[in-house]
């Protein structure tokens, strides 16, 4: 009777309660995945590297951990960092990712989780700290440029050069996307190169005693934590695009595991050219001390090539967060979260209406110092990853079931303790933030708890159209056959076990 019983319970499970089960009114198998429209959509390598702009796009910028911390706490970092934060993000996103292969990405975990309130203050959230990090880039590049430009460095001509590259470089986001993830592919193999050149240049001069140089009287650990953060983070952002991604189901986590291995490494070899193979002094260590490094181990050609790459790993890392950034305001449009006019597409298939609004952001928030736009994006995406955390463990509780083409192989308990470290360097970060960026940041949350209702009212009053795509699964009605499935199993088993 048990075996029998069994069975048949499996079968129910397997009728059910399984969310992806009837994804777009099919059955959804390992061969075939839900297709949005008939655009090309995204292969492994570009996916790999549009990931590795969104997270990393070189070693540019984490001089300052060695300022802060001294090389030992900056190896230490960039070795267990990844440990604690990046690769429990990337498993999560490529579990949750894989489960709903759709472009709205961790608006739609957070929603079918907690319903579309807290899903839209996700996608605002995210949103926003996505478009505070892209105001960053234009202003780098021209950093980069003013040495040799001096005009560029103030006044009109800046201001003119960051609406100039801010175009083009939209334009090329609006091109199509797998424009942008060739474009990361020349660009990223452009930037590593010069330091795996200076690394083998670096051999005969490093002396490990250096690395292992620490003072833990002289630390300043908000700078290198945010440091860490800011350079580890954003592994979901790609999540926003699995809608345009080939086979989801199997590109999506092994583009992830390859990004990773290039982010870490990406960082670590650098740090160790650098702190090994030169004398210490903390206080040069600032951003674009890698070229002076450079410079001193092979000659002014080599500080040219990473003077270059560092100019045109901004340019990478902006597509390919625009392209994140756009595509979320696109997938929530297909939820009804935003006016349908943002679900339009280009004729190269792209968020026309998406991309605008988050070049338009770019435009207007590019003043801001480079400490406060850090310091900014972290405390919102810190919420945003918190909520997140919330709906993969909540999802795992209510729906064990439910069909994870990837799933992180360890049971709910495991869900949870892998959350833990994450979450409690979230706090830290939230902790060390300044009374000025709380507020700020804290100001910005609450525009969108007053968003939320504003077009809630526009929708009603039929201001604008908003629309569900009949195309994607409806998550009220999934999440309704898995409570009753639930309430089903307890029955049968009570049948059948007396």
């Amino acid at each position: 009777m048990k075996r029998v019983a069994s069975v048949e319970l499996s079968s129910l499970k397997n009728r059910r309660c399984s969310l992806m089960g009837e994804y777009f009114g099919k059955d959804f198998d390992e061969t075939e995945v839900p297709k949005l429209d008939s655009y090309r959509k995204v292969s492994v390598l570009p996916l790999v590297f549009l990931i590795y702009y969104e997270v990393s796009g070189g070693p540019f910028g984490i001089e300052d951990s060695v300022k802060a911390g001294g090389p030992l706490l900056a190896l230490l970092g960039f070795l267990i960092f990844p440990i604690i934060w990046s690769i429990p993000e990337a498993l999560i996103t490529a579990e949750m990712g894989t489960m709903f292969p759709e472009n709205g990405g961790y608006v739609v975990w957070v929603s079918s989780a907690l319903g579309p309130f807290w899903g839209f203050q996700q996608g605002w959230m995210k949103w926003l700290s996505g478009v505070i990090d892209n105001a960053l880039y234009p202003v780098l590049f021209l950093d980069y440029l003013k040495s040799e430009f001096p005009a560029l460095g103030e006044g009109l001509p800046r201001v003119f050069a960051v609406l100039l590259l801010t175009v083009a470089l939209t334009y090329m986001n609006y091109r199509g996307l797998n424009i942008v993830g060739w474009t990361a592919i020349g660009l990223g193999i452009f930037s590593i190169l010069p330091f795996a050149v200076m690394g083998i240049l670096a051999i005969p001069k490093i002396e490990p005693s250096r690395w292992l140089v620490i003072d833990l009287n002289n630390v300043n650990w908000a700078l290198y934590l945010n440091t860490l953060f800011w350079n580890l983070n954003y592994w979901d952002s790609v999540s926003t695009l699995a809608g345009e991604v080939e086979d989801p189901r199997r590109t999506l986590p092994k583009a992830l595991f390859y990004a990773l291995i290039l982010v870490v490494f990406g960082y670590f070899i650098p740090l160790l050219t650098g702190t090994g193979a030169t004398s210490l002094n903390r206080a040069l260590w600032s951003d674009g001390y890698f070229a002076t490094i450079a410079k001193m181990l092979g000659g002014a050609w080599l500080w040219w090539w990473i003077q270059g790459a560092s100019a045109l790993s901004n340019m990478g890392m902006f597509i390919a967060e625009m392209s994140s950034d756009s595509f979320q305001l696109l997938g929530m449009a297909e939820r009804g979260m935003l006016p349908e006019v943002f679900s339009k597409r280009s004729s190269y298939g792209t968020p026309l209406l998406g991309i605008l609004f988050s070049a338009s952001g770019v435009l207007l928030l590019s003043w801001l110092s480079f400490q406060e736009i850090v310091a900014a994006e972290n405390y919102l995406y810190c919420f945003g990853m918190i909520l997140e955390f919330v709906a993969f463990i909540y999802l795992r509780i209510k729906s064990p079931t439910a069909s994870r083409p990837y799933k992180i192989p360890v049971g709910t308990a495991g869900a949870i303790l892998l959350c833990l470290a994450p979450t409690a360097l979230i706090c830290v970060v939230l902790a060390i933030a300044s009374l000025k960026v709380a507020a700020v940041s804290m100001a910005a949350v609450l525009i969108g708890f007053v968003l939320y209702p504003s077009l809630e009212y526009i929708n009603r009053k039929k201001i604008l159209k908003f629309s569900t795509s009949t195309d994607l699964p409806d998550l009220q009605a999934m999440d309704q056959d898995c409570t009753e499935s639930d309430v089903e199993r307890v029955a049968f088993l009570s049948s059948h076990t007396r």
